[in-house]
């Protein structure tokens, strides 16, 4: 009977798994911005490397909205656009050559050349408004047919990103 309840049981968890596995951004939003370890860019160095380095969450479960900027003391990567913002405007940290994860392909691109979408239906991270970088305007403008959201560029929605410290 014991082995009867571990077979069910270990079929119960393995269909379970690799149903699990299937969810995509449409199904559950709030998995889009979680990557798997293996698939994540890791640039700043020590102990705390997998967390941001304003507000500590981890990195890998909020990929997608990754940015990362050099400092005086070396990289510094950031759970968000807000974190990033935080750093620069309160913190006043100088940072130079900042970057942001293309949604699509995971990879670090100049966040100068990249195109946002803000304000879509997937989730924010750290933030009421959600701001996704893309490679392309294509690709971007593509995400906000299918999610919503206004297409811009870095500065505009750092503008927006800055509003969440200086609302009264």
């Amino acid at each position: 009977m014991k082995t009867l309840f571990l077979i069910i049981g270990f079929l119960i968890f393995t269909g379970c798994a690799s149903q699990s596995a299937k969810i995509d951004a449409a199904k559950s939003p709030a998995s889009f911005q979680k990557v798997l370890k293996k698939d994540a860019t890791i640039l700043q160095k020590g102990s705390n490397k997998y967390s941001c380095a304003i507000c500590g969450m981890d990195l890998v479960s909020f990929y997608r909205t990754n940015h990362a900027a050099n400092t005086k003391n070396g990289v510094k990567q950031y759970c968000s656009l807000h974190c990033l913002v935080y750093d620069n405007e309160i913190n006043h940290t100088d940072l130079m050559d900042v970057k942001v994860i293309d949604a699509n392909s995971l990879k670090f691109i100049s966040a100068l050349k990249a195109w946002y979408v803000t304000g879509s239906k997937m989730p924010a991270t750290m933030s009421a408004i959600s701001k996704y970088a893309f490679s392309t305007k294509k690709a971007a403008t593509s995400f906000a047919k299918k999610y919503g959201g206004e297409v811009m560029r870095f500065y505009d929605a750092y503008d927006i990103a800055i509003k969440d410290f200086t609302k009264k």
